[in-house]
Protein backbone atom coordinates (compact mmCIF):
# COMPACT_ATOMS: atom_id res chain seq x y z
CA UNK A 1 0.00 0.00 0.00
CA UNK A 2 1.96 3.32 -1.24
CA UNK A 3 -0.30 6.10 0.45
CA UNK A 4 -1.28 6.67 4.18
CA UNK A 5 -4.25 9.38 3.73
CA UNK A 6 -7.87 8.22 3.95
CA UNK A 7 -7.95 6.12 0.74
CA UNK A 8 -4.95 4.21 1.43
CA UNK A 9 -5.96 4.04 4.99
CA UNK A 10 -9.60 2.10 4.48
CA UNK A 11 -8.18 0.32 2.01
CA UNK A 12 -5.60 -1.15 3.89
CA UNK A 13 -7.62 -2.08 7.08
CA UNK A 14 -10.60 -3.54 4.84
CA UNK A 15 -7.51 -5.51 3.51
CA UNK A 16 -6.09 -6.49 6.67
CA UNK A 17 -9.20 -7.86 7.86
CA UNK A 18 -9.87 -9.64 4.74
CA UNK A 19 -6.69 -11.64 6.00
CA UNK A 20 -3.92 -10.19 3.76
CA UNK A 21 -0.47 -8.92 5.42
CA UNK A 22 -0.09 -5.24 4.45
CA UNK A 23 2.39 -3.15 4.29
CA UNK A 24 1.93 0.87 3.93
CA UNK A 25 4.00 2.99 3.41
CA UNK A 26 3.79 6.89 3.67
CA UNK A 27 6.37 9.56 3.14
CA UNK A 28 4.98 11.96 5.70
CA UNK A 29 5.98 11.45 9.09
CA UNK A 30 1.94 11.30 9.80
CA UNK A 31 -1.23 9.35 8.48
CA UNK A 32 -4.06 10.43 7.35
CA UNK A 33 -3.14 12.59 4.12
CA UNK A 34 -5.05 16.07 3.87
CA UNK A 35 -7.27 15.46 6.25
CA UNK A 36 -4.60 15.52 9.63
CA UNK A 37 -3.00 17.38 12.12
CA UNK A 38 0.41 18.42 12.92
CA UNK A 39 2.15 20.15 15.76
CA UNK A 40 2.56 24.12 15.62
CA UNK A 41 6.44 24.70 16.93
CA UNK A 42 4.52 26.35 20.28
CA UNK A 43 2.95 22.94 20.35
CA UNK A 44 -0.14 23.59 19.41
CA UNK A 45 -1.83 20.74 17.73
CA UNK A 46 -4.12 22.08 14.74
CA UNK A 47 -5.80 20.26 11.79
CA UNK A 48 -4.51 21.16 8.39
CA UNK A 49 -8.18 22.26 7.58
CA UNK A 50 -11.17 21.58 9.48
CA UNK A 51 -12.94 18.39 7.95
CA UNK A 52 -16.73 17.46 8.94
CA UNK A 53 -18.57 14.22 7.72
CA UNK A 54 -22.51 13.81 7.43
CA UNK A 55 -24.75 11.39 8.20
CA UNK A 56 -25.40 10.21 4.71
CA UNK A 57 -20.95 9.16 4.16
CA UNK A 58 -22.01 5.77 5.40
CA UNK A 59 -18.70 5.03 3.56
CA UNK A 60 -16.89 7.59 6.00
CA UNK A 61 -19.13 5.88 9.02
CA UNK A 62 -17.94 2.44 8.56
CA UNK A 63 -14.39 3.19 8.60
CA UNK A 64 -14.34 5.15 11.42
CA UNK A 65 -16.06 2.15 13.29
CA UNK A 66 -13.01 -0.27 11.75
CA UNK A 67 -10.58 1.99 12.99
CA UNK A 68 -11.88 2.39 16.74
CA UNK A 69 -12.89 6.17 16.13
CA UNK A 70 -16.62 6.53 15.70
CA UNK A 71 -17.04 7.98 19.27
CA UNK A 72 -14.29 10.67 18.41
CA UNK A 73 -16.80 12.30 15.62
CA UNK A 74 -19.97 13.94 17.33
CA UNK A 75 -23.12 14.93 15.63
CA UNK A 76 -24.72 17.72 15.38
CA UNK A 77 -29.02 18.04 14.08
CA UNK A 78 -28.63 21.69 14.07
CA UNK A 79 -27.15 23.71 11.49
CA UNK A 80 -26.29 27.54 12.46
CA UNK A 81 -26.28 30.70 9.94
CA UNK A 82 -25.26 34.12 10.37
CA UNK A 83 -25.69 37.21 7.56
CA UNK A 84 -23.97 40.28 7.01
CA UNK A 85 -25.79 41.91 9.99
CA UNK A 86 -25.11 39.31 12.38
CA UNK A 87 -28.50 38.23 12.16
CA UNK A 88 -29.00 34.44 13.22
CA UNK A 89 -31.01 31.41 11.03
CA UNK A 90 -31.08 27.84 12.43
CA UNK A 91 -32.22 24.85 9.96
CA UNK A 92 -33.27 21.35 11.53
CA UNK A 93 -35.22 18.99 10.82
CA UNK A 94 -38.75 18.25 11.46
CA UNK A 95 -39.82 15.17 14.02
CA UNK A 96 -43.53 14.92 12.34
CA UNK A 97 -42.77 15.38 8.63
CA UNK A 98 -41.57 13.05 6.33
CA UNK A 99 -38.87 13.63 3.49
CA UNK A 100 -38.81 16.25 1.54
CA UNK A 101 -40.70 17.97 3.75
CA UNK A 102 -39.26 17.79 7.05
CA UNK A 103 -36.48 20.98 6.79
CA UNK A 104 -40.11 23.14 5.86
CA UNK A 105 -40.87 24.29 8.75
CA UNK A 106 -37.18 25.86 9.54
CA UNK A 107 -36.93 26.76 5.48
CA UNK A 108 -40.09 28.79 6.03
CA UNK A 109 -38.31 30.78 9.48
CA UNK A 110 -34.78 31.37 7.73
CA UNK A 111 -34.87 35.16 8.18
CA UNK A 112 -31.78 35.52 5.21
CA UNK A 113 -34.20 34.93 2.22
CA UNK A 114 -37.35 36.38 0.85
CA UNK A 115 -40.91 34.94 0.37
CA UNK A 116 -39.76 34.75 -3.26
CA UNK A 117 -36.26 33.29 -3.08
CA UNK A 118 -37.56 30.47 -0.89
CA UNK A 119 -40.56 29.48 -3.65
CA UNK A 120 -37.84 29.56 -6.46
CA UNK A 121 -35.47 27.36 -4.33
CA UNK A 122 -38.55 24.87 -2.80
CA UNK A 123 -39.56 24.23 -6.80
CA UNK A 124 -35.91 23.26 -7.57
CA UNK A 125 -36.04 21.18 -4.47
CA UNK A 126 -39.22 19.78 -5.23
CA UNK A 127 -38.19 18.77 -9.36
CA UNK A 128 -34.90 17.45 -7.83
CA UNK A 129 -36.99 14.97 -5.14
CA UNK A 130 -40.03 14.15 -7.16
CA UNK A 131 -37.45 13.04 -9.70
CA UNK A 132 -35.38 10.78 -7.32
CA UNK A 133 -32.70 12.92 -7.36
CA UNK A 134 -32.35 12.65 -10.78
CA UNK A 135 -34.25 15.59 -12.55
CA UNK A 136 -33.95 15.53 -16.50
CA UNK A 137 -32.01 18.16 -18.28
CA UNK A 138 -28.86 18.55 -15.51
CA UNK A 139 -26.70 16.34 -17.82
CA UNK A 140 -23.33 18.24 -18.86
CA UNK A 141 -24.24 21.06 -17.35
CA UNK A 142 -22.59 23.00 -14.78
CA UNK A 143 -24.62 23.44 -11.15
CA UNK A 144 -24.96 27.53 -12.43
CA UNK A 145 -26.63 26.46 -15.20
CA UNK A 146 -28.67 24.11 -14.24
CA UNK A 147 -29.95 26.80 -11.25
CA UNK A 148 -30.40 29.57 -13.81
CA UNK A 149 -32.28 27.13 -16.00
CA UNK A 150 -34.67 26.45 -12.67
CA UNK A 151 -35.25 30.37 -12.29
CA UNK A 152 -33.50 30.57 -9.01
CA UNK A 153 -33.35 34.26 -7.58
CA UNK A 154 -29.80 35.82 -7.58
CA UNK A 155 -30.08 36.26 -3.32
CA UNK A 156 -31.03 32.42 -3.37
CA UNK A 157 -27.99 31.26 -5.61
CA UNK A 158 -26.27 33.06 -3.55
CA UNK A 159 -26.99 32.83 0.18
CA UNK A 160 -28.40 29.01 -0.32
CA UNK A 161 -27.18 27.07 -3.28
CA UNK A 162 -23.82 28.26 -3.17
CA UNK A 163 -23.24 28.25 0.70
CA UNK A 164 -23.98 24.66 0.89
CA UNK A 165 -22.13 23.89 -2.22
CA UNK A 166 -18.71 25.43 -2.57
CA UNK A 167 -18.07 24.08 0.95
CA UNK A 168 -19.60 20.62 0.19
CA UNK A 169 -17.51 20.58 -3.41
CA UNK A 170 -14.92 23.02 -2.96
CA UNK A 171 -15.24 24.79 -6.26
CA UNK A 172 -17.68 27.95 -7.49
CA UNK A 173 -20.93 26.78 -9.11
CA UNK A 174 -20.05 27.80 -12.68
CA UNK A 175 -16.73 25.25 -12.57
CA UNK A 176 -19.16 22.14 -11.01
CA UNK A 177 -21.02 19.51 -12.84
CA UNK A 178 -24.58 19.91 -11.94
CA UNK A 179 -24.87 16.16 -10.96
CA UNK A 180 -22.53 16.26 -8.22
CA UNK A 181 -24.70 19.37 -6.69
CA UNK A 182 -27.72 17.78 -6.94
CA UNK A 183 -26.99 14.78 -5.09
CA UNK A 184 -25.39 16.91 -2.72
CA UNK A 185 -28.83 18.18 -1.97
CA UNK A 186 -30.57 14.42 -2.66
CA UNK A 187 -28.78 12.82 -0.43
CA UNK A 188 -27.82 15.47 2.19
CA UNK A 189 -31.45 17.06 2.63
CA UNK A 190 -33.57 15.50 0.67
CA UNK A 191 -34.09 11.49 0.51
CA UNK A 192 -33.19 11.39 4.35
CA UNK A 193 -34.23 12.79 7.44
CA UNK A 194 -30.81 12.62 9.54
CA UNK A 195 -28.56 12.39 6.10
CA UNK A 196 -27.66 16.47 6.33
CA UNK A 197 -26.62 16.30 10.37
CA UNK A 198 -22.96 17.41 10.56
CA UNK A 199 -20.20 15.34 12.44
CA UNK A 200 -17.55 16.89 14.14
CA UNK A 201 -14.17 15.43 15.09
CA UNK A 202 -13.71 16.11 18.98
CA UNK A 203 -10.05 15.22 18.95
CA UNK A 204 -7.20 16.35 16.28
CA UNK A 205 -7.67 14.90 12.87
CA UNK A 206 -4.27 12.66 13.44
CA UNK A 207 -6.21 11.05 16.29
CA UNK A 208 -8.89 9.21 14.15
CA UNK A 209 -6.30 6.86 12.92
CA UNK A 210 -4.37 5.68 15.48
CA UNK A 211 -6.51 2.19 15.42
CA UNK A 212 -5.35 1.98 11.60
CA UNK A 213 -2.15 1.55 12.60
CA UNK A 214 -2.79 -1.30 15.21
CA UNK A 215 -5.57 -3.57 12.61
CA UNK A 216 -2.13 -3.70 10.32
CA UNK A 217 0.27 -4.38 12.91
CA UNK A 218 -1.86 -6.86 15.16
CA UNK A 219 -2.35 -8.73 11.39
CA UNK A 220 0.96 -9.09 10.90
CA UNK A 221 1.54 -6.18 8.46
CA UNK A 222 3.38 -2.87 9.20
CA UNK A 223 2.97 1.22 8.78
CA UNK A 224 6.19 2.99 7.82
CA UNK A 225 6.27 6.45 7.84
CA UNK A 226 8.89 8.43 6.00
CA UNK A 227 8.57 5.95 3.76
CA UNK A 228 7.95 7.90 0.34
CA UNK A 229 7.87 5.50 -3.02
CA UNK A 230 10.13 6.99 -5.80
CA UNK A 231 8.80 4.88 -8.60
CA UNK A 232 6.38 1.86 -9.38
CA UNK A 233 8.32 -0.63 -11.59
CA UNK A 234 5.94 -2.58 -13.83
CA UNK A 235 6.51 -5.48 -16.39
CA UNK A 236 4.45 -6.84 -19.19
CA UNK A 237 0.38 -5.91 -17.07
CA UNK A 238 2.34 -6.90 -13.58
CA UNK A 239 3.52 -4.86 -10.56
CA UNK A 240 6.92 -5.89 -10.13
CA UNK A 241 8.07 -4.18 -7.39
CA UNK A 242 8.90 0.11 -6.21
CA UNK A 243 11.85 1.73 -5.14
CA UNK A 244 11.85 4.33 -2.29
CA UNK A 245 13.34 7.31 -1.93
CA UNK A 246 16.46 6.06 -0.29
CA UNK A 247 17.14 3.39 -3.18
CA UNK A 248 15.63 0.40 -1.13
CA UNK A 249 13.56 -1.92 -3.47
CA UNK A 250 10.77 -3.70 -2.47
CA UNK A 251 8.39 -6.37 -3.79
CA UNK A 252 4.78 -7.35 -3.16
CA UNK A 253 2.06 -9.80 -4.65
CA UNK A 254 -0.02 -6.62 -5.42
CA UNK A 255 0.14 -3.13 -4.82
CA UNK A 256 -2.33 -0.49 -4.46
CA UNK A 257 -1.50 3.29 -5.23
CA UNK A 258 -3.24 5.36 -2.94
CA UNK A 259 -1.11 8.52 -3.93
CA UNK A 260 -2.60 12.15 -5.31
CA UNK A 261 -3.59 11.53 -9.07
CA UNK A 262 -0.60 14.53 -9.98
CA UNK A 263 2.52 12.18 -8.31
CA UNK A 264 1.52 9.03 -10.61
CA UNK A 265 3.21 10.39 -13.69
CA UNK A 266 6.51 10.47 -11.72
CA UNK A 267 6.23 7.18 -10.22
CA UNK A 268 4.44 5.22 -13.61
CA UNK A 269 6.23 4.20 -16.73
CA UNK A 270 5.34 7.11 -19.54
CA UNK A 271 3.50 4.85 -22.01
CA UNK A 272 0.58 4.55 -19.04
CA UNK A 273 -0.40 8.08 -19.83
CA UNK A 274 -0.83 8.38 -23.18
CA UNK A 275 -3.56 8.57 -26.25
CA UNK A 276 -5.79 5.64 -25.02
CA UNK A 277 -3.89 4.68 -21.84
CA UNK A 278 -5.55 3.91 -18.64
CA UNK A 279 -4.36 7.07 -17.51
CA UNK A 280 -4.22 9.28 -19.63
CA UNK A 281 -7.28 11.27 -18.70
CA UNK A 282 -5.14 12.11 -15.39
CA UNK A 283 -3.80 15.53 -17.67
CA UNK A 284 -7.15 16.88 -17.84
CA UNK A 285 -8.26 16.37 -13.63
CA UNK A 286 -7.67 19.98 -12.06
CA UNK A 287 -7.28 21.20 -8.44
CA UNK A 288 -8.72 23.35 -6.50
CA UNK A 289 -7.42 25.51 -2.84
CA UNK A 290 -8.92 25.38 0.59
CA UNK A 291 -7.08 28.16 2.89
CA UNK A 292 -8.00 27.32 6.74
CA UNK A 293 -7.65 30.07 9.26
CA UNK A 294 -6.82 29.43 13.13
CA UNK A 295 -7.55 32.22 15.38
CA UNK A 296 -6.67 32.21 19.24
CA UNK A 297 -8.26 34.64 20.99
CA UNK A 298 -7.88 35.61 24.45
CA UNK A 299 -11.48 35.72 26.06
CA UNK A 300 -14.73 33.47 24.83
CA UNK A 301 -15.89 35.42 21.53
CA UNK A 302 -18.51 32.60 20.07
CA UNK A 303 -21.18 30.28 21.61
CA UNK A 304 -22.64 28.11 18.84
CA UNK A 305 -20.52 25.32 18.13
CA UNK A 306 -20.02 26.58 14.53
CA UNK A 307 -21.20 28.87 12.20
CA UNK A 308 -22.26 29.26 8.19
CA UNK A 309 -21.68 32.42 7.36
CA UNK A 310 -23.49 34.24 4.92
CA UNK A 311 -21.81 37.10 1.93
CA UNK A 312 -19.05 37.02 3.44
CA UNK A 313 -15.36 35.58 2.15
CA UNK A 314 -14.83 33.00 5.12
CA UNK A 315 -18.09 30.45 4.88
CA UNK A 316 -17.93 28.59 8.39
CA UNK A 317 -16.37 29.21 11.82
CA UNK A 318 -15.78 26.35 13.78
CA UNK A 319 -15.23 27.26 17.69
CA UNK A 320 -12.51 24.29 18.75
CA UNK A 321 -12.75 25.17 22.53
CA UNK A 322 -16.32 23.96 22.58
CA UNK A 323 -15.97 20.90 20.38
CA UNK A 324 -13.16 19.43 21.47
CA UNK A 325 -14.23 20.06 25.11
CA UNK A 326 -16.09 17.10 27.35
CA UNK A 327 -19.90 16.73 26.76
CA UNK A 328 -20.42 17.90 30.13
CA UNK A 329 -24.04 19.22 30.29
CA UNK A 330 -24.06 19.62 26.56
CA UNK A 331 -25.65 18.03 24.10
CA UNK A 332 -25.76 17.51 19.94
CA UNK A 333 -27.79 20.88 19.44
CA UNK A 334 -24.99 23.36 20.68
CA UNK A 335 -26.35 23.56 24.42
CA UNK A 336 -24.04 24.23 27.57
CA UNK A 337 -20.93 22.14 27.28
CA UNK A 338 -17.89 22.45 29.09
CA UNK A 339 -14.80 24.14 27.45
CA UNK A 340 -11.03 23.99 27.33
CA UNK A 341 -8.95 26.82 27.81
CA UNK A 342 -6.17 28.02 25.70
CA UNK A 343 -2.82 28.44 27.18
CA UNK A 344 -1.40 32.03 28.54
CA UNK A 345 2.12 33.43 28.01
CA UNK A 346 2.95 31.21 31.36
CA UNK A 347 1.46 27.83 30.42
CA UNK A 348 -1.41 27.79 32.61
CA UNK A 349 -4.88 27.70 31.47
CA UNK A 350 -6.75 30.90 30.19
CA UNK A 351 -10.43 31.59 29.45
CA UNK A 352 -9.42 32.45 26.00
CA UNK A 353 -10.57 30.58 22.63
CA UNK A 354 -9.96 28.77 20.13
CA UNK A 355 -11.56 29.44 16.46
CA UNK A 356 -10.98 27.65 12.82
CA UNK A 357 -12.15 29.14 9.86
CA UNK A 358 -12.44 27.53 6.45
CA UNK A 359 -12.81 28.88 3.17
CA UNK A 360 -13.05 26.48 0.37
CA UNK A 361 -12.88 27.42 -3.45
CA UNK A 362 -10.42 29.90 -2.27
CA UNK A 363 -8.25 31.36 -5.56
CA UNK A 364 -8.38 34.47 -4.20
CA UNK A 365 -6.80 34.10 -1.44
CA UNK A 366 -3.37 32.30 -2.37
CA UNK A 367 -1.81 34.91 -3.35
CA UNK A 368 -1.87 37.11 -0.36
CA UNK A 369 0.20 37.14 2.08
CA UNK A 370 -0.68 35.63 5.68
CA UNK A 371 -1.63 38.79 7.34
CA UNK A 372 -3.96 40.25 4.68
CA UNK A 373 -5.92 37.07 5.05
CA UNK A 374 -5.91 37.31 9.07
CA UNK A 375 -7.09 40.59 8.80
CA UNK A 376 -9.33 39.85 6.61
CA UNK A 377 -11.00 37.26 8.39
CA UNK A 378 -10.91 39.72 11.60
CA UNK A 379 -12.74 41.71 10.12
CA UNK A 380 -15.10 39.64 8.43
CA UNK A 381 -15.89 37.91 12.19
CA UNK A 382 -16.70 41.29 13.30
CA UNK A 383 -19.39 41.04 11.67
CA UNK A 384 -20.96 38.17 13.05
CA UNK A 385 -19.02 38.15 16.70
CA UNK A 386 -18.93 41.25 18.33
CA UNK A 387 -16.99 39.93 21.24
CA UNK A 388 -14.00 39.89 18.69
CA UNK A 389 -13.98 43.52 18.14
CA UNK A 390 -12.36 44.23 21.56
CA UNK A 391 -10.51 40.44 22.25
CA UNK A 392 -7.07 40.24 21.73
CA UNK A 393 -5.69 38.09 18.92
CA UNK A 394 -3.01 35.86 21.20
CA UNK A 395 -1.81 34.25 17.83
CA UNK A 396 -2.97 32.72 14.44
CA UNK A 397 -1.97 30.41 11.78
CA UNK A 398 -2.73 30.16 8.13
CA UNK A 399 -2.44 27.19 6.27
CA UNK A 400 -3.06 27.09 2.76
CA UNK A 401 -3.69 23.66 0.73
CA UNK A 402 -3.33 25.15 -2.79
CA UNK A 403 -4.24 21.53 -4.38
CA UNK A 404 -6.83 20.60 -1.47
CA UNK A 405 -9.54 18.34 -3.86
CA UNK A 406 -9.96 17.58 -7.45
CA UNK A 407 -12.24 19.74 -9.10
CA UNK A 408 -15.62 18.42 -9.78
CA UNK A 409 -15.39 20.37 -13.58
CA UNK A 410 -18.95 18.80 -15.57
CA UNK A 411 -18.06 16.26 -17.64
CA UNK A 412 -14.84 15.03 -15.44
CA UNK A 413 -16.24 12.08 -14.31
CA UNK A 414 -14.76 10.60 -18.22
CA UNK A 415 -11.06 11.45 -16.98
CA UNK A 416 -11.17 9.63 -13.61
CA UNK A 417 -10.01 6.29 -14.02
CA UNK A 418 -11.83 3.01 -12.23
CA UNK A 419 -9.73 1.19 -9.26
CA UNK A 420 -8.63 -1.88 -11.24
CA UNK A 421 -6.59 -0.23 -14.37
CA UNK A 422 -6.51 -3.56 -16.25
CA UNK A 423 -3.40 -4.64 -14.47
CA UNK A 424 -3.16 -7.59 -12.64
CA UNK A 425 -1.88 -6.98 -9.48
CA UNK A 426 -1.53 -3.07 -9.49
CA UNK A 427 -4.67 -0.74 -8.45
CA UNK A 428 -5.29 2.63 -7.52
CA UNK A 429 -7.25 4.44 -4.94
CA UNK A 430 -7.94 8.27 -4.08
CA UNK A 431 -10.92 10.37 -4.02
CA UNK A 432 -10.13 11.42 -7.83
CA UNK A 433 -11.26 7.61 -9.35
CA UNK A 434 -13.84 6.60 -10.50
CA UNK A 435 -16.33 6.90 -7.09
CA UNK A 436 -19.53 8.20 -8.02
CA UNK A 437 -18.51 10.82 -5.00
CA UNK A 438 -16.80 14.37 -5.95
CA UNK A 439 -13.03 15.07 -3.71
CA UNK A 440 -14.55 13.72 -0.21
CA UNK A 441 -13.77 11.92 2.83
CA UNK A 442 -16.64 9.59 1.68
CA UNK A 443 -15.28 9.57 -1.70
CA UNK A 444 -11.80 8.96 -0.70
CA UNK A 445 -12.89 6.11 1.83
CA UNK A 446 -15.16 4.81 -1.00
CA UNK A 447 -12.25 4.43 -3.71
CA UNK A 448 -10.49 2.54 -0.65
CA UNK A 449 -13.23 -0.11 -0.70
CA UNK A 450 -12.95 -0.42 -4.17
CA UNK A 451 -9.93 -1.06 -4.67
CA UNK A 452 -9.91 -3.66 -2.26
CA UNK A 453 -12.59 -5.07 -3.62
CA UNK A 454 -10.94 -5.25 -6.64
CA UNK A 455 -7.44 -6.73 -5.26
CA UNK A 456 -9.04 -9.51 -3.50
CA UNK A 457 -11.41 -10.74 -6.59
CA UNK A 458 -7.88 -10.76 -8.48
CA UNK A 459 -6.88 -13.47 -5.77
CA UNK A 460 -10.10 -15.07 -6.18
CA UNK A 461 -11.15 -13.99 -2.76
CA UNK A 462 -14.24 -11.83 -3.83
CA UNK A 463 -15.59 -9.50 -0.70
CA UNK A 464 -18.07 -6.46 -0.33
CA UNK A 465 -17.09 -3.38 1.67
CA UNK A 466 -18.51 -0.85 -0.19
CA UNK A 467 -21.53 0.34 2.03
CA UNK A 468 -25.41 1.65 0.69
CA UNK A 469 -26.49 4.85 1.31
CA UNK A 470 -28.88 5.94 3.47
CA UNK A 471 -32.47 4.84 2.49
CA UNK A 472 -35.07 7.26 0.97
CA UNK A 473 -37.73 7.98 3.72
CA UNK A 474 -40.95 9.17 3.13
CA UNK A 475 -42.52 10.99 -0.41
CA UNK A 476 -38.56 10.36 -1.37
CA UNK A 477 -39.03 6.49 -0.82
CA UNK A 478 -42.05 6.64 -3.19
CA UNK A 479 -39.95 8.78 -6.00
CA UNK A 480 -37.13 7.01 -6.12
CA UNK A 481 -39.01 3.46 -6.49
CA UNK A 482 -40.85 5.03 -9.07
CA UNK A 483 -37.38 6.32 -11.02
CA UNK A 484 -35.63 2.61 -10.17
CA UNK A 485 -38.39 1.05 -11.82
CA UNK A 486 -38.69 3.24 -15.41
CA UNK A 487 -34.78 2.52 -15.38
CA UNK A 488 -35.56 -1.75 -15.48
Amino acid sequence: MIGGGLAGLSCAVALAEAGLRVRLLEKRPHLGGRATSYTLPDGSEVDNCQHVTLRCCTNLADFYRRAGAADKVRFYSRLYFADKQGRRSTIEASSWLPPPLHMAPSFLFFSALTLADKRSIARALMAVARSGGSPAGAEGLSMLDWLQRMKQTRAAIERYWRVVLVSALDEELARTDARYGIEVFWKAFLANSMGYQVGIPTVPLAELYDGCREALVQRGGAVELRSGVREMRVAGKRFAGAVLEGGAEIQADACVAAVPHSALPGMLPSEMFGDGAPLAGLKHIKTSPITGVHLWFDRTVMTEPFLTLLDHTTQWVFNKTLLSAPRDGGNAKGGATKKRGIEDEAGGKSNGQYLQLVISASYDLVPRSRQEIVDLCRSELADVLPATREANLVKATVIKEVNATFSPQPGIDRWRPAQDIGMENLFLAGDWTRTGWPSTMEGAVRSGYLAAEALLASFGQPRKFLQPDLPAEGLCARWASRRMEGRS
